[in-house]
């Protein structure tokens, strides 16, 4: 399979914790679908999302927001499950439903995608640069994290003018700066700690007369 350049909107990263509670029931709807059913579960979590909740707000404020409890939510789920999908993705919502997890299926999708990518011997690379880069310039990217990984790189682009120069490179819980921003804000505080050093000799040399 050739390597992917993939460019999304960036969006507000979730929360560590909410991720981490995310990847669990990923992991869960996944294996509860098995290997033969994988497929068939990321479409109908996909097409809840899509075709469900986001085109009906109303309806996603009232199974994800807070103004209705876990037993409306659980009867509101009963009611019109049939029209979600299968028996296998209502038990799924039910579950969320009396651990009050509902809102964490936009994550919860993210977290199915990048364990499906995992299963498939694939991994998520983000990369923040400057200015748009070349196409040489992310084969070498990809060249070299795939090196370091051990598998496919999946690249995710996204390009940062405050970055001045360089590229920021993230995978997972690692990040690997290389900006020209990053630098500058380094020199910056070895400088600043040199002046520091220099003014604390100085306070030295004035109270120790014999140091004058």
């Amino acid at each position: 399979m050739e390597s992917q350049v993939v460019e999304r909107v960036q969006v507000k990263a979730a929360e560590p914790g909410e991720q981490s509670v995310a990847k669990v029931y990923a992991v869960a709807y996944l294996g509860a679908a098995g290997e033969t059913g994988s497929a068939g579960a990321v479409e109908e979590l996909n097409a809840f999302i899509d075709s469900v909740l986001n085109k009906h707000p109303e309806f996603d404020s009232l199974l994800r927001g807070s103004s209705i409890g876990r037993d409306e939510k659980l009867q509101l789920i009963d009611r019109v499950g049939s029209k979600f999908g299968s028996e296998r993705f209502v038990n799924f919502l039910r579950v969320l439903a009396r651990h009050g997890r509902l809102d964490l299926l936009p994550s919860i999708r993210g977290q199915v995608e990048l364990e499906l990518e995992r299963r498939q011997g694939q991994g998520r690379v983000e990369i923040s640069s400057a200015v748009e880069l070349s196409k040489e310039s992310l084969a070498s990217v990809r060249e070299l994290m795939s090196k370091k990984l051990g598998c496919e790189p999946i690249l995710e682009t996204n390009v940062d003018p405050s970055l001045i120069g360089g590229v920021v490179i993230r995978v997972g819980d690692a990040v690997y700066d290389g900006s020209v921003k990053s630098q500058v804000k380094q020199l910056r505080a070895r400088l600043r700690e040199r002046c520091l050093n220099e003014i604390q000799r100085g306070r030295d040399r004035f109270s120790h007369p014999e140091g004058n």
